[in-house]
């Protein structure tokens, strides 16, 4: 597991239910069960905190260490800036208790005086996961001041040695790191404490995905991801629409290509409309297609599309030519069912339903949500891609790694809402996310638009409802 994934797995626990405040308290009593049991009890106990909520773990050990030892903490920087909620909880528990020392130290000056002799063991709380480049001071002269004990003490860090990975950094016997150990951590003994998260976060898809996947790199038009939508037909016109009005509120630019029949159909300024001779897309138009996709980051192709021969024509030799990151939705999905092997090498997602699953595969998935999931991801394997299967729980793999999304309700049955997806999926390709990534974040959010319009509405309302509240929801998970 990655750094990456502490952060999701924290919002995304919190969004279940389990909060911040219980992490840390597990945290916490953690290290300090790992100390007693490694060095005993009736130890003399140093616990150095910084202002962060790494700090805020070392509050909580040291609560629970004072129970049988004698523990003094050093808050190396100043209480009033102490961040978190949970970790002030923790401070002003602290700060009652008669048998716990407590000793603020501001500045370097004070840090340098101190003398460690009488401790047995020291506890470095003072950084964090989150911290870049080397430690500024007053936490640097605690590092040096901690490491003048190294080989006298026995120094034990929460999560990893503050000042990891730079030249700067405490010196531990081990660090106690919580529920797995990550792939960036090297060069530094480890024991892995459990905190209460739940299997479920291994799979399930939440808003800290959403919240990972909205990246917004820059201030002039089209920096932040550029989208081509290709679509529609002479029976269809309002799917590439529906795809492309959901694009809009998440990336700056949204081409359609779609024929002219479509086209005249179509009145959104938000929308660059590109329109062909005819009711449907075909051979011909492959060149102005890949054209098009050079100037974009990313590609939907198959709203409304139609399954007209020529169309097939067009749509096999877009895929098999085009070389940006693609979503193939709809009738996209039915015309790649026939050759497959149109998708080697390509980076795409294919976002099917459980009918055109079996178009594509052979097999109906069914059973419960873990059959289900072992049979996307089996699938996604074999095609080296991404499937979303929709449902009343989304599933989506790589082929490496299964994850589902709760979010949605039945009042999304109604026609567009596929294409809604596609658009959202395709932006957030398109600002620069993996497959998975881009994947597992467009079912989210489109399902939480389409809670939202249900708190309003009920259960009837319109595919264009769910696209218009994207906005919304979008706030909604970046506040969490």
């Amino acid at each position: 597991m990655k750094m990456e994934d502490v952060y999701i797995w924290d919002l995304n626990a919190k969004w279940l239910g389990i909060t911040p405040f219980q992490l840390m308290e597990n945290a916490g009593s953690g290290v300090a069960r790992i100390i007693e049991e490694r060095f005993g009890k009736g130890l003399k106990v140093a616990v150095f905190c910084g202002t962060g909520n790494n700090g805020g773990d070392g509050f909580v050990t040291a609560r629970h260490l004072s129970f049988e030892n004698d523990v003094t903490v050093f808050l190396i920087g100043d209480e009033t800036k102490i961040r978190s909620e949970e970790a002030k909880l923790n401070w002003s528990i602290l700060k009652n208790l008669e048998f716990v020392k407590i000793k603020i130290l501001k500045d370097s000056s004070q840090v340098k005086k101190l003398s460690l002799e009488e401790f047995d063991v020291i506890v470095d709380a003072l950084l964090g996961a989150g911290t870049r480049g080397e430690p500024r001071e007053p936490i640097r002269s605690a590092i040096e001041k901690i490491n003048e004990y190294h080989g006298k003490a026995k120094i034990v860090s929460i999560d990893l040695p503050s000042g990891y990975p730079s030249k700067v950094r405490v010196k531990c016997d081990f660090a106690v790191t919580f529920q797995w150990d990550k792939e960036e951590y090297r060069d530094f003994d480890r024991v892995i404490v459990k905190i209460g998260y739940p299997r479920e976060l291994y799979h399930l898809i939440g808003p800290a995905h959403v919240k990972f996947a909205f990246k917004r790199k820059g201030e002039h038009k089209g920096q932040n991801g550029k989208i081509l939508i290709i679509g529609g037909s002479e029976n269809y016109y309002g799917a590439p629409y529906l795809a492309g009005k959901a694009s809009s509120y998440l990336v700056d630019l949204v081409y359609l290509l779609t024929p002219e029949r479509v086209a005249r159909r179509i009145d959104d300024p938000n929308l660059i409309v590109r329109e062909v001779p005819g009711d449907n897309l075909r051979g011909e138009h492959i060149e102005l297609a890949l054209e098009l996709s050079e100037r974009v980051d990313a590609v939907v192709i198959g709203p409304g599309i139609g399954t007209k021969e020529e169309t097939k024509e067009f749509v096999l030799e877009f895929i098999k030519k085009v070389e940006k990151p693609m979503v193939i939705d709809a009738d996209g999905l039915k015309i790649i069912a026939e050759d497959l092997d149109a998708l080697k090498n390509r980076k795409f997602v294919l976002t099917p339903h459980a009918g055109e699953f079996k178009l594509l595969f052979g097999v109906k998935p069914g059973g419960s949500l873990v059959e289900k999931s072992k049979l996307v991801k089996e699938k996604a394997e074999e095609i080296n891609g991404v499937i979303l299967l929709k449902g009343a729980y989304d599933i989506v793999s790589d082929g490496k790694v299964w994850l589902y999304n709760k979010t949605g309700n039945r009042g999304m049955t109604t026609g567009g809402t596929g294409d809604v997806l596609a658009g959202v999926v395709g932006s957030f390709l398109a600002l620069g996310n993996e497959p998975l990534r881009a994947a597992s974040a467009g079912a989210f959010l489109t399902g939480f638009s389409g809670d939202l319009v249900y708190e309003e509405k009920g259960e009837a309302f319109t595919a264009l409802d769910v696209a218009n509240k994207i906005p919304l929801a979008l706030k909604r998970i970046l506040e969490l």
